[in-house]
């Protein structure tokens, strides 16, 4: 079937690619905001679901591990 390094990997490299896909949009909004003087409250709403959700699973895991 799967070998645990398989899905250790996979966990990683999700975790990786979320973090890539916050820095990035956090980028774009603030070369929005600065550049074309447009303020994105939508981008910003996902960014900060993001932030929220990350941090209550580091939370969740920590007290249950």
């Amino acid at each position: 079937m799967f070998d645990e390094r398989y899905l250790i990997h996979r966990l990683k490299s999700t975790s990786v690619a979320g973090m890539v896909g916050g820095v990035l949009m956090g980028i774009w909004i603030l070369y929005q905001y600065f550049k074309e003087a447009v303020f994105r409250w939508d981008l910003m709403s996902i960014l900060l679901i993001m932030g929220v959700v990350k941090l209550s699973l580091l939370l969740y895991y920590r007290k249950t591990n």
